[in-house]
């Protein structure tokens, strides 16, 4: 996650030193009129005046690239022709929600031809916020008219600043559950046909971590706030200052966008280190076994658009220094999934069905989902809610037959992850609604393992018979035989009996198994 804490101070205190902006308080100034407009309050840059690191924060963030997105562009347009038009709104009611609310798009097709304040996700629109309908899903949100700007201070200086009116609202307010439903209204999605294909909120809902932390509580997740108190605009009185950033795990590919793709990277990569658990372990006649935990994510793992993301599993076994077994290697600019020899390959996301429980690509196709992410774990392991998945290699019907050809003396474990999976992406070019060159683009990120034995920085777990520790007696692959492990830094291999990664869909009636593991 980026951290700006020095440059807030600085931007606040050039600010102040050079002058206060036309139109930003000082906190003591009488009462006046506030002079901004409807026009002049939609457009980013006007916020940039008075609060400039915010301005930043926001600019790097994928809410100000969300209309400008290739992959959402490219979906739309395809959603829009192969549904005959009838996806109207569906995409752009989160992705350009202004441009809705003004009536200058129904569709999206047209945003190239909009003025950049109207499109994306600004600051005029989450800070007009004043109502969440009770789906909580599909930008089911009640935007004012009143031209106040809400945000989370229950002390709003009595004098109104020179430029809007201030309110507080608890749907602003990290500390208020209300903030996480406003959220959710755009990070929990239902398709036309009813599958719930994107289900954050949902997934934190059901989670421990209900009533908070919420998305952004007191600085956690996706919403850093800074450790000293600083002024959040020029002259005014010391706040807590709330990164407006929103690190996720989605990258942006333009050319103009303020922040490289290796930054971004490097971003992303860093966010996750706190994300996943896990243990590595083999028994004596060569079975292993990879235990994984979502403990840093306050959601199930992946999530958003987890039908379209793409995390698995490589697990490479060697002999005197020569690889014999090998999971998950999947090669540069190859989509996941498409090596038929890998039958043991691990996959994390989830699987769209229609009505007739027919997979599909397309989430206006979609009439439910479901899949084998991770799901939000507590780090107590003896929280009754506690569980993780696991996945034996190699990964045969029968597991007492799941040993490998060879005893290993070194084996190790990876995670990746893509965004957006190859596959989506060379589907989308293929039906000539997105540009090739972004599917070169698409970064595969490593997901940190830390664990005691490297200090606690590695991406990779690493099973030695040195390095292993005690484990647990085998009951699955080898019944009775020792099985030792490598682990990340607090993990309990011990913990309650893991589930399996394979879950039951359900749709129109009809059960199916979700191939996702596949």
């Amino acid at each position: 996650m980026r951290r700006r804490w020095i440059q807030v101070v600085l931007v606040a205190g050039v600010s102040a030193g050079l002058g206060e902006p036309l139109g930003c308080s000082s906190g003591s100034a009488p009462a006046v009129k506030p002079t901004a407009t409807a026009e002049s309050l939609r457009n980013p840059q006007a916020c940039q005046m008075c609060h400039p690191s915010h301005y930043l924060d926001w600019a790097t963030s994928m809410h100000a690239y969300a209309s400008d997105d290739p992959v959402f562009l490219a979906m739309n347009a395809r959603g829009q022709r192969e549904t005959g038009g009838k996806l109207g709104t569906f995409c752009v009611k989160c992705h350009a929600p202004v441009a809705v609310l003004d009536g200058k798009t129904t569709n999206g097709l047209n945003l190239a031809s909009l003025p950049a304040y109207e499109k994306s996700v600004t600051c005029f629109f989450c800070h007009s916020i004043d109502s969440v309908g009770a789906s909580h899903a599909n930008g089911d949100v009640g935007v004012a008219g009143d031209l106040v700007i809400r945000g989370p201070l229950k002390d709003p200086p009595a004098q109104a600043n020179a430029f809007h009116a201030s309110a507080y609202s608890s749907l602003l307010d990290s500390q208020q559950l209300d903030s996480a439903k406003m959220c959710g209204t755009c990070h929990d999605i239902v398709t036309p046909a009813g599958g719930h294909i994107e289900r954050t909120f949902q997934e934190w809902s059901s989670s421990i971590f209900v009533p908070t932390p919420t998305c952004a509580f007191n600085g956690t997740c996706h919403m850093a706030s800074s450790p000293t108190l600083v002024p959040i605009a020029p002259k005014g009185p010391l706040r807590t200052y709330h990164s407006h950033d929103f690190p996720g795990v989605d990258i942006a590919f333009d050319p103009a966008f303020p922040v490289t793709p290796a930054h971004q990277q490097a971003t992303v990569e860093s966010a996750l280190a706190n994300t996943l658990q896990g243990a590595l372990c083999v028994n004596a006649r060569g079975g292993v076994r990879v235990l994984l935990d979502d403990v840093g994510a306050g959601h199930a793992w992946p999530s958003g658009s987890a039908q379209d993301r793409r995390v698995w599993a490589e697990v490479v076994a060697y002999k005197n220094g020569s690889q014999f077994y090998a999971s998950g290697q999947v090669q540069p600019g190859t989509p996941v999934g498409s090596d038929p020899n890998d039958t043991d390959l691990w996959v994390l996301r989830d699987q769209m069905f229609d009505a007739m429980n027919n997979p599909v690509d397309m989430f206006w196709n979609a009439a439910c989902a479901a899949g084998n992410e991770l799901q939000a774990v507590s780090g107590d392991r003896t929280m009754p809610s506690y569980t993780h998945r696991e996945r034996l290699y190699p990964n045969t019907k029968n597991a007492g037959d799941s040993v490998l050809s060879e005893m290993p003396d070194r084996v190790t474990l990876t995670v990746h992850m893509q965004p957006i999976g190859l596959d989506v992406l060379n589907d989308l070019v293929a039906t000539h609604d997105l540009d090739p060159a972004v599917v070169a683009q698409m970064p595969t990120l490593t997901v940190a393992l830390p664990n005691p034995v490297d200090g606690g920085v590695a991406t990779s777990l690493e099973w030695t018979p040195a390095a292993a520790t005690g484990g647990f007696t085998d009951s699955v692959q080898t019944p009775g035989v020792p099985m030792t492990c490598v682990s990340t830094v607090t993990f309990n291999v011990n913990a309650p009996t893991p589930r399996a990664e394979e879950v039951p869909v359900t749709c129109a009636g009809q059960n199916a198994t979700s191939d996702a593991g596949h």
